[in-house]
């Protein structure tokens, strides 16, 4: 049964078309002044009190009687034990996916060096891993394991010796394949908090949960305003807004197919975008009526209707280069190159999250198994930033060792600069160093 949709058409060569993609574009995070303050409150509640905060946090939030920080702890075992309660299907599936992101984030990895140049000076770089990372993970029914395996593997390839999970479990309810996936990412610790009050106390440490170095992972309005509060006390990966798609077709693929990968995206939430974009009209009218043919038959159709309505588009534009000209005004997300020869289009692609190349490629399996990272820049982020990666669990220091010859010859550099900046301690340490 076809059920009509309002979805919003666009067209590249209409003269406010601009104005009308920058306003399909725009999203606000609904973090307001309220929110604002309630989170500073609970930091401040957690660096104040430490772990009778979080127990009065999580009795509160969580609908949960615990009487003491020792019921807000799961030992490695009780990791272990969920790996053994689910499906034997389920945990093929875990592993598989786990070894798949293991080995692709094994060649991000990277590695000290040095030179030496001529006088004997050695110039260069150490890399390390941070000390700790936190982990948040959702909680309760709509829990992501896939997110697990995401953010805690390319931390242990980078080295970190210890990844530090916070996971709240609401009315008590334990979703057993996350925690099977904490297992099989090697998460050491994991701590049944939530919210604001659980990124406070991984920033800033209580009793019983370690301060860490990073905070990782998605959560709810509170947790991202909580993670904007507490950067540069710690790092953060980002603050991500909605999911999105957009997919560039040159009117070949199914339209079956392009459909399920717009709801793959537009399912996730209300404010989740979902994009087409293509030279072919008829192509769009197929699509059309594939969204409104399949979109009844979706497990999460009021989610996904929403999203599709509110800020869904298919927009057609004169052909294949003026499509990659809109994809990288949008800078996706997700970008699918749902054509034939999807390599000649590479190169002029400047700004997207990930890349799925042809039409076999579902933006799905990006998020589950291919092994590239499904933490990825948002709302037109990827102009400036990458997706998730061992990178963002190691430190580079300078190495910089200078022979006696080289301390010489830069010192007099040194000096010269120093002196037109007056800074004449500069100065005066390099020219200590100089021969005569």
């Amino acid at each position: 049964m076809t059920s009509p949709i309002a979805i919003r058409r666009l067209n590249a060569a209409d003269q406010d078309f601009a104005r009308h993609l920058d306003h399909l574009l725009s999203w606000e995070s609904v973090s307001d002044e309220g929110v604002n303050q309630r989170v500073l409150e609970i930091i401040d509640a957690v660096r104040s009190r430490g772990d009778a905060a979080l127990v009065e946090y999580t009795q509160r939030f969580d609908a949960l009687e615990v009487a003491a920080m020792a019921d807000l702890i799961l030992p490695r075992e009780r990791l272990e034990l969920a790996l053994t309660r689910i499906t034997a299907e389920q945990r093929a599936a875990l592993e598989l996916a786990a070894e798949r992101v293991r080995l692709y984030h094994e060649r991000q990895k990277q590695d000290s060096w040095s030179y030496t140049e001529a006088d004997g000076t050695v110039l260069g770089q150490q890399v390390t891993p941070l000390d700790r990372a936190g982990l948040y993970v959702p909680g309760g029914k709509a829990s992501y394991p896939s997110s697990v395996l995401m953010n805690a593997i390319p931390a242990k390839v980078a080295g970190v010796p210890e990844v530090v999970m916070v996971v709240p479990t609401p009315r008590g309810e334990i979703n057993e394949i996350v925690l099977a996936a904490a297992c099989v990412a090697g998460v050491d610790r994991v701590f049944t908090i939530g919210g604001a009050q659980a990124v406070a106390a991984l920033a800033y440490g209580t009793e019983s949960v370690p301060p860490v170095d990073k905070i990782v992972g998605p959560g709810n309005i509170y947790v991202a305003t909580a993670k904007r509060h507490v950067f540069g006390k710690v790092g953060i990966d980002m603050i991500a807004g909605p999911s999105e798609i957009l997919v560039v077709c040159d009117g070949q693929t199914d339209p079956d197919w392009i459909a399920m990968d717009l709801f793959s995206q537009a399912e996730h939430d209300e404010d989740a975008q979902a994009i087409l974009v293509s030279p072919d009209a008829a192509f769009l009218d197929r699509v059309a009526e594939s969204i409104a043919r399949l979109l009844p038959t979706l497990e999460r159709e009021a989610i996904a209707r929403t999203s599709m309505e509110g800020r869904g588009a298919l927009i057609q534009v004169a052909d294949m280069a003026q499509a990659i000209a809109v994809a990288n005004r949008i800078a996706p997300e997700h970008l699918e190159l749902s054509v034939a020869n999807p390599e000649q289009y590479l190169p002029q692609i400047r700004h997207a999250g990930a890349i799925f190349m042809g039409r076999y490629t579902a933006e799905a399996l990006g998020d589950y198994c291919a092994g590239p990272n499904h933490v990825l820049p948002t709302s037109g982020t990827a102009r400036f930033s990458s997706p998730l990666g061992v990178y963002d669990f190691q430190k580079r220091s300078s190495i910089i060792h200078c022979s006696a010859a080289g301390a010489s010859e830069l010192g007099k550099v040194a000096s010269v600069l120093a002196r037109g900046e007056s800074l004449t301690a500069h100065a005066r340490s390099a020219e200590y160093r100089i021969k005569e």
